[in-house]
């Protein structure tokens, strides 16, 4: 029900699944396990997928930080977008691959959950795209040290939110890999 016209289709996207961004993170192995096993789901059922990838200080571009983790492998012919910005959407080519995928529904994995996957699901639902957040295929790291709670209640906490979070004429939700729909609402 996005408020986004002639949008019909539904794109998965990856964010920020780089060595350095996921190397200490909560369940990591499940969860790369789990977009896996979606990102193919998506080839077969021809979704598009769509690849965010973290281009700052810290992962340089073809630094072994930057590079998508080995077990995944992006397809040449999908789209992977550079950022700067913990919204995958600020000052991107983001929103222009969307358009001519003639997508208004995103269905999101990847790191850091309490930063870039947060501010990119907010970044899309504001721009008025309909996001489903994959429950079991998000992490992060633990930040308990500068005061954050412990990984696990991060990522219940933003599956708690994002499945009750409403806006008018879109649509958020969370969805188990095992339960994601790419043809329609989960």
């Amino acid at each position: 029900m996005t408020t986004l016209e002639n949008r019909p289709n539904t794109a998965l996207l990856v964010v920020d699944v780089q060595n350095g961004v996921v190397e200490g993170a909560h369940e990591r192995d499940v969860v790369v396990a789990n977009i896996g096993g979606l990102v193919e789901r998506a080839r077969r059922e021809r979704v598009p997928v769509v690849w965010v990838q973290q281009t700052d200080e810290r992962f340089v571009r073809g630094s072994d930080d930057w590079r998508i983790v080995p077990e995944l492998t992006p397809d040449d012919a999908e789209p992977l977008v550079e950022k700067g910005y913990a919204d995958s959407f600020e000052e991107t080519t983001l929103e222009t691959v969307l358009a001519g995928l003639g997508v208004g529904r995103l269905v999101v994995v990847g790191a850091q959950t309490d930063e870039c996957v947060r501010a990119t699901l907010h970044g899309a639902f504001v721009r008025g795209y309909d996001a489903t957040l994959v429950s079991d295929a998000h992490t992060t790291e633990d930040q308990t040290e500068w005061g954050a709670p412990p990984p696990a209640q991060v990522i219940a906490h933003t599956n708690l939110y994002w499945t009750y979070h409403a806006a008018p004429g879109r649509t958020a939700g969370t969805a188990e890999t095992k339960n994601v729909d790419f043809g329609g609402t989960s």
